[in-house]
């Protein structure tokens, strides 16, 4: 029996009932960090490391959740007057089940069994598999079917308010709009993306550097608010932008002088990393895979010396891969301060470059890496037991 089968299994022991199953994907980012909540544009592809929930009807308002990567179990009455986060993975749940009352979706009390595939911590979007699941399993199991740019928001939503992370739309919307063998090029202002064709001559080979650290939540809120502050103060010589998206590097030179230098730092890397991604898309398109990962070298420096959220041990993996055969680009992907590196690899050499990655970072650290060779995956779903 796989480890799949086994949550109807589960399920059926703790809720004695049987399930509906629904599953939503990771997420790896080939180029575009810290665009999304700018309004600019990123390149993610959902990967098949996944979200399982199962989930039961219930007769009452309660919400009756259980992980099992936690071995913990949490609940909620939706017919309270007031809900305060617990500061645990069930603020994850909950809080998208509350977004989608708020927004008009009348749920049923439902009983929930969640297992994840994705790597915690490793910045392969965890959190936003274990919304966008549960956002599925909720509106199916209670009568409803939102669109999905607008579950994308609400699961985004909850991860700010309830959560208290202010990420972007990124996440949630590649976990419900990703397509097998394709990347997206994301326009996070008009939510819109153009599907992108990962070749078979390339793998895309994620290193986990397993190791996170204790600033990463905090200084992704304030590099956030650093580009708030740009744009206030661009806003007052340049005003009809809207979003650091909307600046050039022209202008951002021109108006300098109005910037701190940290904050220039920061401006210029999101204005420099759009003008990446729209650039790698084009390289795809081409099939000019040397040019992306050119891209993807220029998009790590920016993100180690510029908006500096790197650490030594994403610079010491990204060092390592271009010692390695077949290897066209590498960087830091994810918020940063610990996670993963993501790397474009010719496929005839990533059994290798695994191998010898592993065994590099090893002696270099002490740490045993979890490195992966992916390929882009399907959205999120409901999954039919029958497959399980």
């Amino acid at each position: 029996m796989t480890r799949r089968s086994t949550i109807v299994e589960r399920f059926r022991v703790r809720f004695k009932a049987d399930p509906h199953v629904y599953r939503a994907p990771g997420r790896v980012n080939l180029i575009g960090e810290h665009t999304d909540y700018n309004d600019g544009f990123a390149m993610p592809a959902a990967i098949e490391f996944y979200c399982w929930v199962a989930v039961g009807a219930r007769e009452d308002r309660k919400l009756n959740i259980y992980s099992e990567e936690f071995s913990a179990a949490a609940g909620t009455d939706l017919d309270s007057a007031s809900h305060e986060p617990s500061k645990t993975w069930s603020d994850y749940p909950v809080g998208v089940a509350l977004q989608l009352e708020q927004a008009g979706f009348k749920l049923r009390g439902a009983n929930l069994l969640i297992e994840s595939e994705v790597p915690m911590g490793a910045g392969l979007s965890s959190s936003a598999a274990i919304e966008v699941a549960t956002a599925l399993a909720l509106a199916d199991q209670s009568g409803w079917a939102p669109d999905r740019v607008q579950l994308a928001q609400l699961c985004q939503k909850a991860e700010n308010e309830f959560v208290g992370a202010r990420v972007g739309i990124m996440d949630q919307f590649v976990s419900l709009h990703g397509q097998e063998d394709h990347a997206l090029m994301l326009d996070c202002r008009a939510l819109s993306f153009e599907s992108l064709l990962i070749p078979d001559s390339v793998k895309l080979v994620i290193s986990n550097t397993m190791v996170k650290h204790e600033l990463a939540s905090s200084e992704y809120n304030r590099r956030r608010a650093d580009c708030e502050e740009a744009v206030r103060r661009l806003a007052g010589v340049l005003p009809e932008i809207r979003a650091l998206r909307d600046v050039s590097l022209e202008q951002l030179e021109q108006h300098r002088n109005v910037l701190s230098e940290v904050i220039y730092k920061r401006a210029l890397h999101i204005v420099t990393e759009n003008a990446r991604v729209l650039d790698s898309a084009e390289a795809l398109r081409s099939g000019d895979i040397t040019r992306f990962g050119m891209r993807m070298a220029e998009s790590h420096r920016s993100l180690r010396d510029l908006y500096e959220v790197s650490c030594r041990e994403l610079d010491l993996m990204v060092d390592l891969a271009y010692q390695q055969k077949g290897v066209y680009g590498a960087r830091m992907t994810g918020g940063g301060f610990g996670g993963a590196t993501i790397n474009l690899v010719d496929a005839r050499y990533a059994g290798e470059f695994k191998e010898k990655m592993a065994k590099a970072y090893q002696k270099e650290t002490g740490l045993v890496p979890q490195i992966y060779i992916c390929k882009p995956a399907e959205g999120a779903g409901p999954f039919p037991i029958s497959d399980l």
